[in-house]
């Protein structure tokens, strides 16, 4: 099920709101829009069993960031350096614009 709540974009700094991870901040790296997740660096970290392969041959328990939903993330503004709601202004030359609520400070496009 997609929300169409795509505010959040690659290299934006996130605030995790719910979950075991819950008041950490880190980048995200990789959006997947189908799945309304993003993958965020050193959160939602998993362990993975590989079997031996050529690729790894030693195989073993590797640590791997695993997606975490977007309605668990809150952008951090800036200006006010906590977690912000967005709004979206509509610029003059028709563009879309991202906008911090609580001070107004237009966020990285």
């Amino acid at each position: 099920m997609q929300t169409g709540r795509n505010y959040l974009k690659v290299d934006d700094q996130v605030e995790v709101i719910a979950g075991k991870d819950k008041g950490r901040v880190g980048k995200i790296t990789r959006i997947l829009t189908k799945e309304n997740k993003a993958i965020v660096e050193k959160i939602h970290v998993v362990k993975r069993h590989t079997k031996p392969s050529m690729i790894n041959q030693q195989g073993g328990i590797l640590d791997k960031e695993a997606p975490i939903h977007v309605s668990n993330l809150m952008l951090i503004c800036e200006k006010c350096a906590k977690p912000v709601r967005i709004k979206t202004n509509v610029l003059d030359d028709g563009s879309k614009a991202r906008v911090c609520k609580k001070c107004g400070e237009s966020l990285g496009n």
